[in-house]
């Protein structure tokens, strides 16, 4: 059988040296339940804020309030401000963040139900991803969740 995503990204992260901070939205903290599912991962698992409303996005992971009210709360912007936030914040080498419309309301023509924005920051560079799912709001959350960490080992130089 082979390993977990969630396996392989802390063995990923323990190879680098680097400790990783989430900042999650529509997924609830689903992305830090999957990572702290491994034993051994308070090694490289720092912490994670659920933002779920733009007062908490801004006051807790310091998406500047401009960047909300120009682009939304799902927004490449937005989600790569996150990430940042998210690495300053919990003092990590490493940010993952999560944002989007689960549904099965909130979506617009722009914006749809399902649309999950994702994004990675490391000492070595920014990573954004943006996927529209097309399931309920449970399948929503977890292809969101395993999405997220699918682009986290990329980030770290590892495929999936």
């Amino acid at each position: 059988m082979s390993e977990t995503l969630e396996v392989q990204v802390g063995n990923a992260l323990k190879q680098q040296g680097w400790t990783l901070a989430l900042g999650e939205s529509c997924t609830g903290g689903l992305v830090a339940h999957r990572i702290t599912e491994v034993a051994g991962s308070s090694e490289y698992f720092l912490g994670g804020v659920v933002a779920y409303s733009n007062p908490v996005k801004h006051g807790l992971l310091q998406v500047p309030a401009a960047t909300l009210e120009r682009h939304g709360a799902v927004s490449e912007e937005t989600a790569l401000e996150m990430a940042r936030g998210a690495r300053v914040v919990l003092g990590a080498d490493v940010g993952l963040s999560v944002t989007g419309i689960a549904g099965p309301g909130g979506g617009t023509i722009e914006k749809p139900v399902g649309l999950t924005v994702l994004a990675v920051s490391t000492p070595a560079g920014d990573w954004i991803e943006r996927h529209v799912w097309s399931g309920d709001r449970q399948a929503n959350k977890q292809a969101s969740a395993e999405a997220a960490l699918r682009l986290l080992l990329r980030a770290l130089g590892k495929e999936p």
